[in-house]
């Protein structure tokens, strides 16, 4: 009989938490929810540990993480799920895997921030990271059982397009706050949501990517997939392409995850090839989608360029859901953050830390002045 692995959810009731409850409801003999975490939503927080008989929990904000690091290295847990949002996941995260644990990393900015010292981590320990986005999950299960890493030509990320695959730039100019929430195929939180809009998202997975699998820049594609049924592709030195495909639910990442190596039946049912008439490929319009040139420029040029891309969408994503900055702003922002921004190169996470609030900052001063 499979052991029950006891689970550690931090981001309980995001979007991600949600689906990593209903996982561990349709699997009850197999995951024993043990901790959660959540950002002040007190009233969810006890639901939850009503239905699931939780003992440790923890609200917490980004300048007060105690309870979230105290939950991440609990003894008795197997697994963390790390699905805050933003990179107040970074700290956890380290914690989790110095502590031995299998880390179900969901956050996409831990990595694109700290990836450096996330890897170093894993490295020294014997934690180990499993991730959770549908395309890094994707690329994590084609990858299983190839012995040498020299026969991986390329991989090559999916993106669903968004809300505007099919509008001019023109009309780009008049989105509005509203149609850029309606994702067409997934529910998200509001932040990822409007990543997926601008493929930002893309943008940042392509980065975290370099971190999980070790690649070079050239080695990372991303494709138009706008029925989100293929979730990503390998291909190799002899031209074979391996993809992985499932329902457009976070849930088939998720189980994959926390069963690993092993498999649990699934929440859902999975693809009918009878239904599925179509699955269509295109190269993404980088004029009109200008975030994920932008992603690639940093990738390129190494260094603090991640991390002042990731504070550049982050502050710029922010506005726009305040409604101060317009959808179009959000790439010319990230543009002028990576032509402006003359930062020293952290040599520890402490000094990293401090470098993204400054980060942060100077991307205020530039929204302030092209919102002028």
């Amino acid at each position: 009989m499979a052991e029950l692995r006891k689970v550690v959810l931090l981001g309980a009731t995001g979007s991600i938490g949600e689906s990593t409850l209903a996982v561990i409801r349709n699997n009850p003999e197999r995951f024993q929810l043990i901790g959660i975490a959540a950002n002040q939503n007190s009233e969810a927080i006890e639901a939850i540990k009503e239905e699931f008989k939780v003992a440790h929990s923890a609200l917490y904000k980004k300048d007060g993480l105690d309870g979230l690091m105290a939950l991440a290295t609990l003894p008795e847990a197997d697994v963390v799920v790390v699905a805050t949002t933003g990179t107040v996941g970074v700290r956890p995260t380290i914690a989790a895997l110095e502590a031995g644990k299998t880390v179900g990393l969901a956050n996409k900015e831990t990595l694109v921030l700290a990836g450096k010292f996330v890897m170093e981590a894993a490295a020294r320990s014997k934690g180990c990271i499993l991730p959770v986005d549908s395309e890094h999950n994707a690329i994590f299960q084609c990858l299983e059982g190839l012995k040498d890493r020299t026969n991986l030509k390329r991989i090559l990320l999916t993106a669903s397009g968004g809300p505007f695959l099919h509008h001019t730039k023109r009309e780009l100019e008049e989105v509005t706050l509203e149609q850029a929430l309606d994702h067409p195929n997934w529910d998200m939180g509001p932040k990822v949501t409007i990543d997926s809009a601008t493929m930002a998202n893309k943008g940042l997975e392509m980065i975290e990517a370099k971190w999980l699998f070790g690649l070079q820049p050239g080695q990372i594609d991303v494709v138009i997939h706008p029925q989100s049924i293929i979730h990503s592709m390998t291909e190799f030195r002899d031209g074979s392409v391996m993809a992985q495909l499932a329902p457009p639910s976070m849930t088939f990442p998720i189980q994959h995850v926390l069963a690993w190596p092993d498999k649990v039946e699934p929440c859902q049912e999975g693809l009918d090839f009878t239904k599925i008439h179509n699955l269509e490929l295109r190269p993404p319009d980088l004029d009109k989608f200008p975030c994920l040139a932008l992603a690639r420029e940093a990738l390129q040029q190494g260094g603090i360029a991640p991390a002042v891309y990731n504070s550049a969408n982050q502050a710029a994503v922010d506005a726009f859901l305040e409604k101060k900055l317009g959808f179009l702003a959000i790439p010319k922002v990230i543009r002028h953050c990576l032509e402006s921004a003359s930062f020293k190169e952290p040599g520890s996470l402490e000094e990293l830390l401090d470098l993204e609030n400054e980060l942060l900052q100077f991307a205020g001063a530039q929204i302030e002045k092209i919102a002028d």
